[in-house]
């Protein structure tokens, strides 16, 4: 039988992955930092600048932020002095992130278009790897896991947050309820487009837990593999090494 990955709660082939994934980002970029203020009452901000508090980056280290797009991570790093590079598969996402650095005046970012799985850059071509609400939509999470480890130097650290599975009690059945039920509904009062944010919060139930993600990371050769749980779980910043 030929092979079949997850799109939201369907079994598409992976070609057909790729494109919709791309459909779906082609069609929320411009609304996409709106929609995620208001799909998280805000709290991404916090949640996006405990991340990089995590990552800890520095003046001079070259990091690759992937699936970057609009540049909300690329843009905390880039203050501390890092060479970032900001990448995405999507060219609409990293179009927008463009227009909000010159905005805001920001130079030195380097953008490129990638596909997670099949990177461009060189081995051992950077101090750190982040990926931030990107990795459940990639078609062959094991092969972006694969290519984060191969772009690293020796020393080199791999951070991801990502939505995952809470754990608390009462707060699950409440954040189901709310993410079927409302979010979509945001999605087409801000956005015209209810179907794409339909999607986006089906990926988040089908992406492995904090475990299974943990035991993936370090499949792909990552050491100290780490998972912070944020509200119980909803969402998770992992983290490893390369030595």
């Amino acid at each position: 039988m030929s092979e079949t990955v997850s799109f939201g709660y369907s079994e598409v082939s992976p070609a057909e992955k790729t494109e919709k994934v791309g459909e779906v980002f082609a069609r929320v970029a411009r609304r996409y930092d709106i929609m995620n203020d208001a799909m998280s009452g805000g709290m991404h901000r916090l949640w996006k600048d405990r991340f990089v508090a995590r990552v800890k980056p520095r003046a001079g280290e070259s990091i690759l932020d992937m699936a970057g797009g609009t540049g909300d991570i690329a843009f905390r790093m880039h203050k501390h002095g890092a060479a970032v590079t900001v990448s995405d598969i999507n060219p609409s996402m990293l179009e927008v992130g463009q227009q909000r650095a010159e905005k805001r005046g920001l130079e030195g970012l380097e953008w490129s278009v990638q596909n997670a799985e099949t990177l461009s850059f060189a081995d051992k071509s950077f101090d750190a790897y982040t990926i931030a609400f990107g990795i459940r939509n990639v078609t062959h999470i094991d092969q972006a896991l694969a290519e984060a480890h191969r772009v690293l130097k020796r020393g080199g650290r791999f951070f991801c947050l990502e939505f995952s599975t809470t754990v608390w009690p009462g707060f699950k059945d409440i954040y189901d309820a709310y993410s079927h039920k409302v979010v979509p509904k945001l999605g087409k009062v801000i956005a015209d487009d209810e179907v794409s944010y339909r999607y986006l919060i089906e990926s988040i139930r089908r992406f492995p837990d904090m475990e299974r993600f943990k035991a993936m990371i370090a499949v792909a050769g990552f050491v100290q593999v780490k998972a912070e749980p944020i509200l119980g779980g909803l969402v998770a910043i992992h983290s490893g090494w390369k030595i």
